[in-house]
């Protein structure tokens, strides 16, 4: 079981790895390609909607053909289209293969959440979720570093590269440690008149979609943080390529006591009331980033505490919240867990097309936070209330 809790994190590191390890590279790229920063940037924007796009199908596909085989045909096209945007020679071709990456970094993360769900219920899926989030910390804070070196030394075409090496050693992980954990008797149709109609079940449920809201705007005041990095470390804290462990690294480090705190919770607190506390501990560093920035300049480190303590009380919310939405349909973990992945997903491709509206200073990244956070907590209060009107139809149902 330590093999396979591995396998399912790591299966996560895709998007990180993706997303963070080429931020040092963007303005690389766009010299190498005769690009604007601005038109590079973008790769990032068409990588996420891809994402985004292709999640809704990767549980529904798991659910009908089984999880392994989605995850290791997913794990093959991305090392092939991350070695297309190694030898990319335009921009255009760049932003081709970065398409077909975000479609296939996404399937194993979907995946992996219905994994849990089909082995384990209660308090020990909340546990292994919070391993599976715990060993998940390592992209985050390796990401940067290794892309920011390998900028450095190599160049950015190697960071793509760096991504075939990882893609490859996890295909093997998979193929030797990843099980089928969906019984050919439990598999759903793939039709499309079935598909339609579940798709709009799960997605017409007012406690799931809030639910997946409220991850989805959480995970946005952090984001823009991550998307921004290039911006916030480089010009407003007047950090090198090299640096941005300065931000990564306290993300890291409070992803992993937030989900540590979550791990203990389990069986001991509510699923509730953990999201309660993960909330309250985000409000409160939300609300001292932005005083905090209305009294300092931006500096190192001081401009990075209150993004951890909201990473942290992110972290300690994620597992619960995410087990709440996959209880509401358990006939169809791998569809719901598609949605949930697209609810979010689609949150983080509005704030990496939009984020340039933000980041023109610290403390408007500090008050995009905020309102992130005041939107997640409005549709957790709608969660709960739309759940009294969802038990009583299924009840009748």
């Amino acid at each position: 079981m330590p093999a396979l809790t591995f396998v399912l994190a790591a299966l996560s590191w895709l998007g990180p790895f993706s997303i963070d390890a080429y931020l040092p590279s963007i303005p690389a790229i766009g010299k190498s390609l005769n690009a604007p920063t601005a038109q590079v940037q973008q790769t990032v924007t068409v990588f996420l909607f891809f994402f985004a796009a292709m999640s809704l199908w990767h549980g529904a596909i798991s659910d009908a053909y089984g999880r392994r085989r989605l995850t290791l045909i997913s794990l093959g096209l991305f090392a092939l289209s991350s070695l297309g945007c190694a030898l990319a020679g335009s921009l255009p071709v760049l932003m081709f293969f970065r398409a077909l990456q975000g479609a296939t970094a996404g399937a194993g993360a979907i995946v992996g959440r219905a994994v849990v769900r089909d082995l384990y219920e209660g308090a020990d899926a909340q546990r292994l979720m919070s391993h599976i989030a715990t060993i998940f910390t390592i992209a985050p804070v390796m990401a940067p570093l290794v892309g920011g070196w390998l900028q450095v030394w190599l160049g950015w075409r190697f960071v793509f590269g760096f991504l075939v090496v990882l893609a490859l050693l996890l295909l093997l992980g998979c193929w030797r440690a990843l099980p089928e954990t969906l019984p050919r008797k439990r598999r759903q149709r793939l039709e499309p008149a079935f598909l339609a109609r579940s798709y709009w079940k799960v997605l017409t449920a007012q406690p799931f979609f809030m639910l997946g809201l409220s991850l989805a705007f959480a995970n946005a005041g952090m984001f823009i943080y991550i998307v921004g990095a290039p911006v916030f470390l480089m010009d407003h804290l007047k950090l090198k390529e090299t640096e941005f462990l300065w931000l990564f690294l306290p993300i890291s480090i409070a992803l992993v006591i937030g989900a540590w705190i979550s791990g203990r919770c389990a069986g001991k607190i509510s699923g509730r009331g953990t999201i309660f506390m993960g909330y309250v501990v985000m409000a409160v560093a939300a609300l001292g980033n932005v005083v905090m920035h209305l009294l300092i300049t931006p500096a190192v480190p001081w401009s990075l505490v209150p993004v951890f303590f909201y990473v942290m009380g992110m972290a300690i919310a994620m597992p619960s919240l995410t087990l709440l939405g996959l209880d509401l349909f358990p006939m169809q973990r791998g569809l719901a867990a598609s949605c949930q992945g697209f609810i979010a997903l689609g949150a983080n491709f509005l704030v990496s097309a939009f984020v340039s509206l933000a980041w023109a200073t610290a403390l408007s990244m500090a008050w995009t936070e905020l309102l992130m956070l005041v939107a997640a907590i409005a549709t957790i209060l709608l969660y709960v209330r739309s759940m009294r009107h969802f038990r009583i139809e299924k009840e009748l149902a």
